[in-house]
C-alpha cells in the first residue's frame, strides 16, 4: 500500500486517489486522534515521515475514511477531523486578507471558496470546534493556538441577513459567531 503513495511523494505531488476505486478488504486497526496523532493497533506511530505517506493516501467517502491503493481499500477510524492545522500565516487585512494553514502532515490551504473555513458549537458548552477544508473533503481541526490568533485578525461582517464576527481569507468571509452573542 506505501508503495504508491511513495513513488506520488518521489514525484513531489499527492497520489491521485480520487481517480482510484479499488475493492474494500477490510478495516484495519488504524485511528487518528482528534489531537492528530496516528495509532496503528492501538500504539502511536512515531515516525513522522510514515504519517505523511498514509496521509497521503486517505480518502472519504459517504462519511468514512480509507486509505486507498490503485489495487485496495481499507477502512480506518477517524475520531474528529484526519488533519490538525497547526499554525497559519495572514497576508493583507480585511476582505483583502488571505490566511495560509499549515497542517501537522505538512500539507498547506489557502483559506478561501475552494477551502472554507466553518466552526461549529458544542451543543453543551457551547465551545467551539474551528476546522479549514484542506483537500478532496478532508478537513483539519484548526489548533486552540491558531484559533486564538485567528479571532485577533477577525471582523464583523453581514452574512446570511445578519450581522456576524468571522474571517476574510480569499475573499470569502467565513462566519464564526452571530455578532449578537459575544460577550
Amino acid at each position: 500500500m506505501a508503495k504508491a503513495a511513495g513513488q506520488a511523494a518521489a514525484k513531489g505531488g499527492l497520489p491521485p486517489v480520487h481517480l482510484w476505486d479499488p475493492p474494500f478488504c477490510g478495516d484495519l486497526d488504524m485511528r487518528i486522534a482528534r489531537d492528530g496523532t496516528w495509532f496503528y493497533q492501538g500504539t502511536p506511530i512515531g515516525r513522522a515521515a510514515l504519517v505523511r505517506l498514509f496521509s497521503t493516501i486517505l480518502k472519504r467517502e459517504d462519511g468514512r475514511y480509507f486509505l486507498v491503493t490503485p489495487v485496495e481499500k481499507v477502512g480506518i477510524t477517524v475520531d474528529d477531523a484526519p488533519f490538525v492545522a497547526v499554525d497559519f500565516t495572514a497576508r493583507g487585512a480585511g476582505r483583502d486578507q488571505v490566511l495560509t494553514f499549515e497542517t501537522n502532515v505538512g500539507d498547506t490551504a489557502v483559506a478561501g471558496p475552494a477551502h472554507p473555513i466553518r466552526v461549529t458549537r458544542d451543543a453543551a458548552t457551547g465551545e467551539p470546534a474551528p476546522y479549514v477544508m484542506i483537500r478532496a473533503g478532508l478537513e483539519a481541526l484548526i489548533d486552540r493556538k491558531s484559533f486564538y490568533r485567528l479571532v485577533d485578525l477577525g471582523a464583523h461582517a453581514e452574512h446570511a441577513g445578519a450581522r456576524w464576527f468571522g474571517l476574510w481569507s480569499g475573499g470569502a468571509f467565513f462566519p464564526v459567531i452571530p455578532s449578537a452573542e459575544m460577550v
